[in-house]
C-alpha cells in the first residue's frame, strides 16, 4: 500500500492552540495517522513583516490572505504586542498530542527568527537555537525527540550536523523539486541521506514531495484558476499514480479555515488507496533499505518566495 506522510508544521501559538486540536480531532475521526512539529519558543510572527522587501513576497500574501488565516493578532506579535512563549503556555496542548497517539517532535525554536537568518548563520547561533529547543522539548515530554522538520525549510550546514549529534534519526528539512503544475520532476525521488563537507550524515531525510496549499491558492494551474472549490481536486490529481509521497501541512491553515480542504484531502488520499502515516512508521519502512546519498542543495518551488533546501543532486 502507498501511503502519505503527513508532517504537521506548527508555527504559532495560535495554530497550537486552536489548529493542532482540530487536526487531531480530523485525524481521529478518518483514522489517520501524522507527525506534529511544534515551534517551542516566542511566537514573532510580526517580524516576517520585514520579508516586504524580498521578491514574490507581496504576490504570495496577496493570494493565500495571510491576515485571514493567521488573524490580526497573531501578525503584531513582536511588534506591536509581546511575542507569546508558545512552549512554556501551550505545553498541555502539546502533551495532549502525545496522549492522543501522535508523533511529536521539533520544528524550531522561534520560527520567524530561524527562518530568516539560519542559512547564512553561524555554527555558535545555530547550536544556541537548536539547543534552546531540544531543551524545551525534553521539558514537555520528559524524552528526546526524535525528529525534526526545519521551519521553512531552512537550513545550514551547522544545523545538518547538529542533527546528528543529537541523534536525531530521521528529519524532513527538504523539497522535492516541483514543475509549475506541482508534480515532480524527477519521479523517483524520496527518502535520502545527505551528504556534506565529503562526510555522509547518519540522519535520514525524507522531502517533501508534494506542493503546499499556500502554494497552489490564487495560482494558474493547467489554465484554472486554483481556488477553495477545486484546490482539493488538483492536489489529488498529482496522487493518482500511487507512491510513496511526503505532505506537509500547517497548523495555521488545515487546522482552521482549510480543515474542509485537509478532510477531502484525507478522504480522497484513503479512496485512492494510500495509507496516512506519521514520520515515524515511513521510518520504519525505510531505515533498513539502501537509500541514495544527495548533497546540499537550494532552489526556488513554483508559488513560493525565497529560496529552499531541496532534495539534492
Amino acid at each position: 500500500m502507498p501511503s502519505i506522510t503527513l508532517k504537521i508544521d506548527v508555527d504559532t501559538y495560535r495554530g497550537t492552540r486552536e489548529g493542532v486540536p482540530n487536526l487531531v480531532r480530523l485525524l481521529q475521526k478518518h483514522q489517520a495517522n501524522a507527525s506534529f512539529l511544534f515551534s517551542l519558543g516566542p511566537d514573532h510572527t510580526g517580524w516576517a513583516l520585514r520579508r516586504a522587501f524580498r521578491p514574490g513576497f507581496f504576490k504570495k500574501v496577496s493570494r493565500t490572505s495571510v491576515v485571514e488565516h493567521y488573524g490580526l493578532k497573531t501578525l503584531m506579535y513582536g511588534v506591536l504586542l509581546p511575542a507569546p512563549d508558545i512552549g512554556l503556555e501551550c505545553a498541555s496542548e502539546m502533551r495532549a498530542v502525545r496522549d492522543a497517539g501522535f508523533e511529536c517532535g521539533i520544528h524550531t525554536w522561534d520560527h520567524v527568527l530561524w527562518q530568516d537568518n539560519v542559512r547564512t548563520a553561524d555554527a555558535a547561533w545555530t547550536q544556541r537555537q537548536m539547543q534552546r529547543s531540544f531543551e524545551r522539548f525534553k521539558a514537555i515530554f520528559g524524552q528526546q525527540p526524535q525528529t525534526h522538520g526545519a521551519a521553512g525549510w531552512q537550513m545550514n550546514p551547522h544545523a545538518f550536523a547538529q542533527l546528528d549529534a543529537c541523534g536525531i534519526a530521521y528529519s524532513s528539512d527538504a523539497r522535492a523539486m516541483l514543475n509549475p503544475s506541482g508534480a515532480l520532476i524527477d519521479p523517483d525521488v524520496g527518502p535520502y541521506r545527505l551528504r556534506i563537507s565529503d562526510k555522509t550524515l547518519t540522519c535520514i531525510q525524507m522531502p517533501t514531495t508534494l506542493p503546499t496549499l499556500d502554494e497552489m491558492l490564487g495560482r494558474t494551474i493547467n489554465g484554472e484558476v486554483i481556488t477553495l472549490s477545486n484546490i482539493a481536486g488538483t492536489l489529488l490529481k498529482l496522487t493518482q499514480a500511487p507512491r510513496d509521497h511526503v505532505y506537509t501541512l500547517h497548523a495555521e491553515l488545515e487546522g482552521q479555515k482549510l480543515a474542509p480542504i485537509f478532510e477531502q484531502l484525507l478522504l480522497g488520499w484513503q479512496a485512492q488507496g494510500y495509507d496516512c502515516i506519521s514520520m515515524a512508521q515511513l521510518h520504519q519502512k525505510i531505515k533498513n533499505t539502501a537509500l541514495p546519498t544527495h548533497t546540499l542543495a537550494w532552489a526556488e518551488l513554483p508559488g513560493r518566495s525565497g529560496q529552499l533546501i531541496v532534495s539534492g543532486v
